[in-house]
């Protein structure tokens, strides 16, 4: 019996050779393809890109193979590319589709497969629901077999991304940043646009190392350490990370701390509405920074809340005008570029802010935090068996549930997991204190998320968070 795939808040991600193997890559295309053939143009072909990880380069093939096979032409990316270069490209060029082989942030011996609609973004969830149709139908189409190019896919989407961002200005900036790839396939994008405009820069894990070597290749703490240090050791101004596939951003303020999506986030959204005076609406995921709300009421902007999951943000950009969209996990993006999160995107745009504002990246973190309060953000991965893990939602989810450590539930919201509101202190302005519990859609695990007014304060919900959790045993 053949294995199930299960696709999560982006795609298929699955351990390499145990779950993701060529033969699940072929029914993932074969998949892809057959909802190509019956919704799209399929003539407009499929393009697919890869990662630098175990295996991508050749599931790439597999997959180009399998789209071809099924008489869709295809243009295959002839080197590794950042997830949102094959979106940027699908968009340009009207394409049916998009097909990504990645597992973005995961660790080293895990891989995966994206697919991307044909208006450069995450696919709908109305179209993963009817790929994952065809996939339970064993749908592998034969036809006509079409041509395979290999093409350059890199060039357009720099242009693109140079034209978005005031590269003149960045140009000129005397401020100096910590570049790091961690391994993945952003390597040597945003260190060529900072060396042909002779911006200060150093290169760090730019190389090629499918083992990510003592990282996941995700923008957070602990996997920043080295990028904190260096951030220090060469007295730079920021630190700008791109996850494994480059749509996703994380970065170090000067005096090495970690700054998290969040504020990354604020600092854009607030740039936007105060210089750029772009018109839109703004669209955060559930388990994202309620400062967003705070900024956005000052200039007058409706908030959209919405699922956990880029394609939730994705669907919203098509229905309506939204300036900027965000995600927790470092995913930001906007209607005006694409439908998608592009971490080396926002590098640029938050070295534009830096050099427009002539601040350092910390120095833009205190002065958002001063105006709209103190918002403190933490996460913890619960590794823990499936029993545990759905008693603690249930539990969460009851009624009886009105405190949690010290502090009184003022109320849940259950859109994505279970949210509690706590009756914590604000210090003044600072946030208002929740905790998110939430299965993830692609690992064996349980997410606890908090924002309150202080890191200790955080620290001490995820303390309890996690005992509620670990007491449902």
């Amino acid at each position: 019996m053949a294995q199930e795939i299960k696709f999560g808040t982006d795609g298929w991600r699955g351990i390499i050779a145990d779950d993701f193997t060529f033969e699940n890559v072929r029914r993932v295309a074969g998949a892809i393809a057959s909802y190509v053939l019956k919704h799209e143009d399929s003539q407009q072909g499929v393009f697919v890109g890869y990662d630098t990880r175990f295996a991508s380069p050749a599931a790439a093939r597999v997959a180009a193979e399998t789209v071809a096979a099924a008489g869709i032409p295809v243009k295959l990316a002839n080197d590794f590319v950042p997830t949102p270069a094959v979106s940027y490209s699908v968009k340009q060029q009207n394409a049916a589709g998009g097909i990504m082989v990645t597992s973005s942030h995961n660790p080293w011996n895990w891989n995966g497969v994206k697919f991307k609609g044909k208006f450069g973004g995450s696919a709908t969830p109305a179209i993963m629901k009817r790929v994952e149709e065809e996939l339970r139908a064993g749908a592998l189409p034969k036809g006509n077999k079409a041509h395979i190019e290999e093409v350059d896919l890199k060039q357009a989407y720099v242009r693109a991304a140079c034209r978005f961002a005031d590269m003149d200005l960045i140009g000129r900036t005397t401020f100096k940043f910590v570049v790091d790839s961690m391994y993945g396939s952003g390597r040597g994008v945003l260190t060529g646009m900072f060396s042909e405009r002779g911006v200060q820069h150093v290169a760090i894990r730019q190389e090629l190392n499918p083992l990510f070597p003592d990282i996941n290749p995700e923008p957070i703490e602990p996997h920043t350490a080295l990028l904190q240090q260096t951030v220090v050791r060469e007295r730079c101004d920021a630190g700008l990370a791109t996850d494994g596939d480059a749509d996703r951003i994380g970065a170090v303020a000067e005096d090495g701390s970690f700054v998290d999506s969040h504020k990354i986030f604020s600092i854009l959204l607030r740039w936007l509405l105060e210089r750029k005076k772009w018109p839109g609406d703004v669209v955060r995921a559930f388990n994202t920074t309620r400062m967003v709300d705070r900024i956005a009421a000052k200039h007058g902007r409706k908030v959209h809340e919405c699922s956990i999951g880029f394609k939730y943000i994705a669907d919203l950009m098509m229905e309506r005008d939204i300036l900027i969209g965000g995600e927790e996990s470092g995913g930001i993006g906007y209607s005006r570029y694409l439908p998608e999160r592009d971490g080396v995107l926002n590098c640029l745009l938050l070295a534009n802010v830096m050099a427009e504002e002539g601040k350092p990246l910390g120095q833009l973190v205190a002065d958002v935090q001063r105006e709209f309060g103190a918002h403190h953000y933490g996460r913890r991965d619960l590794h823990i068996s499936e029993a545990v893990k759905q008693f603690a939602i249930q539990r969460a989810r009851a009624e009886g549930t009105e405190s949690l450590g010290d502090y009184r539930v003022i109320k849940k919201e259950y859109m994505d997991g279970v949210k509690f509101f706590l009756d914590a202190p604000t210090n003044g302005n600072g946030a208002e204190a929740w905790i998110l519990f939430r299965a993830s859609g692609t690992e064996p695990l349980l997410r606890l998320y908090s924002e309150a007014a202080s890191p200790e304060l955080v620290r001490e919900i995820l303390a309890s968070a996690e005992q509620f959790v670990r007491n449902s045993g």
